[in-house]
């Protein structure tokens, strides 16, 4: 019989309840196990198991000093390790460490019913790591077991199995689905997270950075991470126009670059037809920069536009954005900017690449139009035997001297580097601009996908009467780089991530679907912004909805669902539940209904067993049998399941012959 007991506080539950609860603690703690410390790990697992060895030994609960010495031991050990008690990482940490121990001393129902609420809890805090279709999905499950423990410590009768318990779960979970959903659509979006998060969250977000020295690139290239998507309207651009504009470094200290610490904004953006349109799906990398194609013509919300034609977010970005572009694709740009501008873009430390000032000297003497000595320059790294490659040798106190002149082995940002130096010591303004270059068409989704494997620098100079104009030495050096990928352009010995070279067509595939259901997932779950939930509230005829138009709407649909699920789980109201014991006895009493032995209603089991005896004497024993298990089943406090067996297997071996 299931009911409630009159008192959560005293009522012990069973050995079967405390295991299953710790197999959903231990699966809600999977993922972050899998993130922590070790010893953190080794002591969630050890007080887990050492809880399913003590139902299992039947041993004494453990006192309650040892609880405490283990949780301050345990506390203060977190706060070693992370230096803080707070944000993302230590406080998970801790309440991972505080659930296990209060599995250690679950024993009531109440305890049960604490622990199973919290673990649904600790479960939440996944999203604070990952927030894709297998996560969500995992967590699903997970949340469905434990519910399916919570309703399981209900029963105070016989347990009829994990069968219902599961059951009744899932129901619960599809009768909660109307209310999600109008809690989604509905709930009031703000920019940005609601609460906000220490900076132990953004942790381990990958991304170009502000500086450039020789071999900064390469960690990016060993990366099989997503940057960003993009999906164009119309036909998608050519690889060799896909220059995916980031930050822009001015300063050169002699072996590093780096961007510029104040910014000057502007809305002088190129204006210039045909434009490219797109959007830009971009992940988190802490940053500020957002990325679009060489040249934007508009600025995405809560953004700026420098003078460089870098797009600055208000905030670093710590969240998947997602925004509209336009692009100029082959413009020029500041063919007025300022002498103290052009000026700083010609600064060179003193005394550092003296071969390569050497250079630069002959080059002007040589070639006084600057077009021309681009072309020179860029001439040498096509015509002579400079190579592309993931591992060139190491650099010392000349970096750019050692590049052009004895090693000629190197990545983009040794080309670009070198390059500006050189056109910097000839007295071309120059800068090196990152970014990525290219992108894999997913033909599933129809859209870019952008890689850390595809970051990439260039150049730009600027010149007379016609500004800052691209330039990319590396394409001089592997033409294939700009054509057709980094892949191509690389030797079979250079390492790079497993599929960035497409040898595993198959397998590729695969991943480009499962890609193609992830960028859905973003852009319509993930990406809810504030602004498409104006867009959807606008398509339903609220297009100048105020909060409080939005509160009304939220509480009317909520109101609803609410009875929609309530209707679902109110049904059963019609006529009381029959549990386990009672549709066995039915079916036993059924039999004897085929031999003119109808059960009255207000008849008895002992006076229907009686009567039956009775009428069928040859069977009586049996029948006398079977009633009495019912009995004890049905009425007594201390069934077993033992008992609930037998009398199933009693109840199907009847027969009258």
């Amino acid at each position: 019989m299931v009911s409630l007991p009159t008192t959560l506080n005293t009522r012990v539950i069973g050995s079967r309840d405390i295991a299953w609860l710790s197999a959903g603690f231990l699966l809600a703690c999977v993922p972050h196990l899998l993130r922590m410390p070790v010893w953190i790990s080794l002591l969630t697992i050890a007080v887990a198991g050492g809880r399913l060895l003590q139902l299992r030994m039947r041993g004494k609960s453990v006192p309650k000093w040892l609880l405490i010495l283990i949780a301050v031991s345990a506390s203060a050990g977190i706060l070693l390790q992370y230096r803080t008690l707070f944000g993302r990482d230590a406080g998970v940490a801790l309440l991972v460490v505080m659930l296990a121990l209060k599995l250690l001393e679950t024993r009531t129902q109440r305890d049960g019913m604490l622990l199973g609420f919290l673990c649904c809890f600790l479960l939440v805090t996944n999203f604070l790591h990952s927030q894709t279709i297998p996560t969500a999905a995992y967590m699903l499950g997970c949340a469905w077991l434990l519910i399916a423990c919570l309703i399981n410590m209900q029963y105070t009768g016989p347990w009829p199995g994990w069968r219902p318990s599961v059951r009744r779960a899932g129901i619960l979970i599809v009768q909660g689905v109307p209310l999600m959903l109008v809690l989604f659509l509905l709930f009031p979006r703000i920019q940005g997270p609601l609460w906000g998060l220490p900076q132990d969250a953004y942790a381990g977000l990958s991304g170009l950075s502000d500086n450039m020295s020789p071999g900064s690139l390469n960690s990016l290239i060993l990366s099989d991470a997503i940057a960003f998507r993009a999906s164009f309207n119309g036909n998608i651009p050519e690889p060799k126009d896909l220059y995916w504009r980031g930050p822009v470094l001015w300063d050169y200290d002699g072996r590093t670059w780096t961007a510029p610490r104040i910014v000057q904004s502007t809305n002088d953006l190129p204006d210039i037809k045909p434009q490219i349109e797109y959007t830009v799906t971009l992940e988190p990398h802490n940053k500020r920069w957002l990325f679009a194609l060489e040249f934007p013509g508009m600025k995405p919300p809560r953004s700026i536009a420098t003078l460089d034609m870098q797009l600055l977010s208000f905030t670093p970005v710590r969240s998947r954005v997602r925004y509209e572009m336009v692009s100029s694709i082959g413009v020029a740009y500041g063919a007025d900017d300022d002498q103290s501008m052009l000026s700083r873009n010609l600064r060179l430390p003193p005394e550092t690449n003296p071969r390569t000032s050497a250079y630069a000297d002959e080059l002007r003497k040589k070639f006084p139009d600057d077009r021309n000595l681009v072309g020179e320059v860029l001439a040498r790294f096509r015509n002579e035997n400079f190579v592309y490659t993931l591992s060139p040798p190491l650099l010392g106190e000349h970096p750019v001297d050692e590049f052009l002149f004895e090693t000629r082995r190197g990545f983009c940002e040794h080309y670009a580097s070198a390059f500006t130096v050189l056109m910097r010591a000839a007295g071309i303004p120059a800068r090196v601009v990152t970014g990525y270059l290219g992108g894999e068409i997913n033909p599933v989704g129809e859209y870019i996908l952008v890689r850390q494997a595809d970051a990439h620098a260039w150049v730009e100079v600027w010149l007379k009467n016609t500004g800052w104009v691209r330039v990319d030495p590396t394409a001089a050096v592997s033409p294939a780089r700009v054509e057709r990928g980094i892949a191509s352009a690389l030797p079979r010995s250079d390492v790079l991530p497993m599929f960035v070279r497409g040898d595993f067509a198959l397998l590729q595939r695969m991943r480009l679907t499962l890609d193609s259901v992830t960028y859905t997932w973003n852009q319509w779950v993930l990406g809810y912004t504030p602004d498409r939930q104006r867009r959807f509230l606008s398509y339903i005829g609220f297009s100048e909805a105020t909060w409080q138009t939005l509160a009304f709407i939220l509480m009317v649909c909520a109101g609803v669902a609410i009875l929609i699920g309530a209707g679902f789980a109110l049904r059963d109201l019609r006529g009381v539940r029959e549990d386990a014991v009672k549709k066995i006895y039915d079916k036993f009493c059924r039999k004897l209904t085929r031999h003119g032995l109808q059960r009255d209603v207000a008849e008895g089991p002992l006076d229907f067993a009686r009567r039956a005896g009775q009428r069928l004497p040859d069977f009586a024993a049996a029948i006398q049998e079977i009633t009495a298990l019912y009995i004890a089943l049905r009425y007594g406090g201390d069934a077993k399941a033992a008992s609930m067996q037998i009398f199933r297997q009693r109840a199907d071996k009847f027969s009258v012959k």
